[in-house]
């Protein structure tokens, strides 16, 4: 009896690929003629069919070009379908350290974007713009120019938070350079 070989994988990570056994990997190629890639992208072959046709990239991407998820639907059935779908997946909200997460250029967060909308400028203003826009409506509602307002006093929290939550994300901005 001979004597077992010895490993040449030293642990993590690995010496060799995970494929990298001494036998041929096999390699699926892509399902469009006459393509010699590796079709390693599956799409379905029918709308709600297990079949699926592996593509390459390029292909895959040509495949799914055109493709509306929303087809066929009026916009009822589009706007419940999103709902659902967003209580479903409540655990992949949106945080602040995911910038490109956000409505807009992906530049801001959805926070930002409610902030702008309320004080009245767009979504590229820079810092100076909003520091002007919130004097001037906090001008008009502060409650020691409008004593005992309780709406005054409720829109003047709302844009003194609004005021915070776009000077915090400058300074992140800054911080980060």
């Amino acid at each position: 009896m001979s004597k077992a070989r010895r490993s040449t994988d030293w642990g993590f990570p690995r010496w060799r690929g995970y494929e990298g056994a001494r036998e041929a990997a096999t390699v699926r190629l892509c399902d469009r003629h006459g393509c010699e890639e590796r079709g390693d992208c599956p799409a379905p072959k029918a709308p709600n069919s297990p079949d699926r046709w592996y593509f390459c990239r390029a292909h895959a991407a040509e495949y799914n070009q055109k493709w509306d998820y929303f087809e066929g639907l009026d916009k009822a059935e589009r706007d419940a379908r999103t709902k659902s779908e967003q209580r479903e997946n409540a655990g992949y909200a949106e945080a602040q350290h995911y910038g490109w997460a956000g409505s807009g250029d992906g530049s801001r967060s959805a926070d930002e974007m409610r902030a702008l909308e309320l004080l009245g400028l767009e979504s590229d203003a820079d810092i100076a713009a909003v520091k002007k826009a919130f004097r001037e409506r906090a001008k008009m509602v502060h409650p020691d120019v409008r004593p005992g307002d309780a709406e005054a006093a409720k829109s003047f929290q709302a844009l003194s938070l609004a005021y915070e939550v776009l000077k915090a994300a400058e300074d992140r901005r800054e911080w980060r350079g």
